[in-house]
């Protein structure tokens, strides 16, 4: 049966691309966007869904510390005696402070600051792992305000990269800061790097409390805290030449430094709330890595700090080291020509400032100074407390309203002749999605398809059909309809991008299929595609069973996402009669040339599917449905079908009966039925459309049914 031409003309645009997953396959997709009238979708998607621009500036806030010649704090400054520049511009000051903290005597803190973090920081590395967390803690309540005018310093020890002599000196530092130097205004907080983030004890004042909490890292008083060895500062050629054990040793290290900057960044996100300047002594043996290996990481860390008015204080824990040529006892000696030629000990040297490199760069990047090559941690201690004393907070609103995710550099300057300033030198500006790389954007996508929650921004349908192939093969279309009033358009824009992600899994969760495709629209210069509808389609070859596919789109103009899931079951067609899905369409277009086997093409013309189900009366309905393994008397069919009506128990139209006696397609066994009804038939409402299916060979029956929704003009 021949198709008749479509009544709507559809422009169409594609890219194709063929996905492999499992064994089975996807054939290429199409692309159309159906010039249909605004009645296509529901009445929930019909209204123009418009970007929501908001009108605003960023604040950031700086503290600074000016010193005089003497080091002693410069007071009495006011704002005019500053001058902010961002990248070299100018900047206006909104609000300027002077914090000053005095030791007088304070209540003791009856608020828990870190409660939950551990918490926090175990869902990040599961969430960057792929695993699926819970968000029990993303609402914790922020701390109290009674913290203003306390020093707030968290002690933070990585155990995971600390020798246990290096565990204990910092340990004894730390002891005797808080027996000897702890002030009256001074809240602290131990807490260690291991495996995970571990609380100790909580903001306290408390001198007991952190002694006891320091106690119990205390190598010389039996800590339970396991020692984990790292690379030391001597060369080994051996590891150097062996690929295998450089790669390993690699993803091992990488690893380490990926939670321990998570870490530095959930503990400075939970202090963000608090609004005044906050110090972290981080106690470390350094890290294997450079801060180039970990740049994602490390920005992630330094930015959370800088906008939390987190100060980091990294201290080395090895103290002062000597580089000893051929290395120290804990490693072989090294081999060769090096040993003598002096090669040995410059990558000694290299090795040994590489590990401090991340360290001072999280001071520098956040305003704290790192202590590096000194045996004597006390001044790390004074430091804190002098910084934290007295310090001016700016805070003034950026000329640069790009959110680009660039480092934006601050200068900080005080006419005051000699003076020293003291300030961050600057962070990372926000980003949204249109200066998100590409990377980013895949990651995001990827994590939509695996969250068990997704975004549903993007109003979408997905549908699914099933036409046998072989006895254990079936072709499965996959559309997905998205209302061109979803979609924004830019401004003087002649297309638009949107990505399309999806997979399709088996009963056990496996993937057996995936959709990925970047579709181009024509934009129609609108400010909207409002009264189009954007369709997507592929297809996948199945076998009996079922399955699932879940679909995540994304239009690339304001970022919005949307998410479909839906069954898809794959009948085994033994008994009975075996009759494929029934697809209703209202739009046909000229089918690519590449959808040979696709049975929705058929003598040139393909049919979209109308997922939504919903027509005009000045269009056509198309139905068209497949019957396969017909009984036969002397190589004759003899199938009779027909299309009834009905508005709720009342048939009110019915096609007239049709006769087939011929196998349309003897590879598969099917005979192929397609009826036009045009929707001007029909008053508006809604009807139950029943198939009436007759195998008078076999004396079998069928009537599968769909519903759908006729609108006026």
């Amino acid at each position: 049966m021949s198709m008749p031409r479509a009544v709507v003309k559809a422009v169409s645009t594609k890219r194709q691309r063929r996905a492999v997953g499992r064994g089975r396959w996807l054939t290429g997709a199409t692309v159309v966007m159906a010039l249909t009238a605004s009645g296509m979708w529901p009445l929930g998607a019909q209204q123009d869904v418009r970007p929501t621009f908001r009108i605003g500036t960023t604040t950031v806030s700086v503290d600074v510390v000016v010193r005089d010649e003497s080091g002693a704090i410069v007071r009495g400054l006011t704002e005019a005696d500053f001058t902010i520049l961002e990248d070299g511009r100018a900047q206006k000051i909104d609000t300027f402070t002077f914090q000053e903290i005095t030791d007088r005597p304070r209540p003791p803190l009856e608020t828990s600051v870190l409660a939950g973090v551990e918490e926090r920081l175990r869902e990040e590395v599961q969430r960057v792992a792929g695993a699926a967390t819970t968000t029990a803690t993303a609402n914790a309540e922020p701390p109290a305000p009674e913290l203003s005018g306390r020093r707030l310093v968290v002690l933070l020890f990585d155990v995971s990269s600390m020798q246990p002599e290096e565990v204990q000196r910092a340990v004894d530092s730390a002891m005797k800061y808080a027996q000897e130097s702890m002030a009256e205004a001074d809240l602290v907080a131990v807490v260690t790097i291991g495996t995970t983030l571990n609380v100790l004890t909580d903001f306290t004042s408390e001198r007991e409390e952190i002694a006891a909490a320091l106690q119990s890292l205390a190598y010389s008083d039996g800590t339970a805290v396991p020692p984990v060895a790292i690379a030391t500062a001597a060369t080994d050629e051996a590891e150097a030449e062996s690929a295998t054990e450089a790669v390993a040793d690699e993803g091992f290290d990488t690893f380490n430094n990926d939670v321990r900057l998570r870490a530095l960044k959930t503990l400075a996100d939970t202090l963000a709330p608090i609004e005044q300047k906050k110090a972290i002594l981080y106690f470390s043996a350094g890290m294997a890595r450079t801060g180039e290996d970990n740049q994602v990481e490390l920005r992630a860390a330094i930015n959370s700090a800088i906008r939390g008015n987190v100060a980091i204080y990294p201290v080395d824990s090895r103290g002062l080291e000597a580089v000893v040529p051929g290395g120290d006892a804990r490693r072989a000696s090294g081999r060769g020509v090096a040993l003598f030629s002096g090669q040995n000990v410059a990558r000694q040297f290299q090795q040994l400032t590489a590990s401090q490199g991340t360290l001072t760069t999280l001071a520098a990047d956040t305003g704290g100074r790192a202590f590096t090559d000194v045996n004597d941690f006390g001044e790390a201690f004074k430091r804190v407390q002098r910084d934290l004393s007295a310090y001016y907070l700016i805070g003034y609103s950026s000329t640069n309203p790009a959110k680009d995710g660039r480092y934006r550099r601050i200068q900080v300057r005080v006419n005051r002749r000699n003076a020293r300033v003291e300030a961050r030198n600057g962070y990372y500006a926000e980003r949204d999605f249109a200066n998100t790389n590409r990377r980013d954007r895949e990651a995001q996508l990827e994590e939509q398809l695996t969250a068990a929650v997704s975004s549903t921004d993007v109003p979408m349908i997905v549908g699914t059909g099933v036409f046998r192939q072989t006895p254990d093969r079936f072709h499965v279309p996959i559309a997905v309809a998205i209302p061109g009033s979803a979609v924004p358009v830019p401004p003087d824009s002649t297309k638009i991008t949107i990505d399309v992600r999806g997979v399709i899994r088996d009963e056990q969760g496996r993937s057996v299929g995936r959709l990925r495709e970047t579709i181009e629209v024509p934009a129609g210069g609108g400010a909207t595609l409002a009264g189009k509808q954007v369709l997507y389609q592929s297809d996948v070859m199945l076998p009996p069973g079922r399955f699932s596919v879940k679909v995540v789109v994304r239009e690339n103009f304001s970022g919005a996402i949307g998410s479909f899931e839906a069954p898809i079951l794959v009948p085994q067609m033994r008994d009975g009669m075996k009759v494929s899905s029934v697809v209703l369409s209202t739009q046909l277009q000229p089918a690519p040339a590449n959808r040979s086997g696709n049975p929705l093409v058929r003598d040139g013309q393909q049919l979209l599917p109308n997922l939504t189900r919903v027509v005009n009366r000045a269009q056509s309905i198309y139905f068209y449905y497949e019957v396969y393994d017909p009984a036969l008397v002397e190589q004759m069919a003899d199938l009779r079908t027909s299309l009834a009506f009905y508005r709720g128990d009342v048939k009110v139209f019915e096609t007239p009966l049709v006769e087939r006696n011929v196998v349309d397609e003897a590879q598969r066994r099917a005979v192929v039925f397609q009826f036009q009804v045009p929707a001007n038939q029909f008053t508006p409402g809604t009807y139950t459309c029943q198939v009436n299916i007759i195998d008078a060979v076999a004396n079998r029956i069928a009537f599968p049914r769909l519903s759908f929704m006729v609108r006026g003009m």
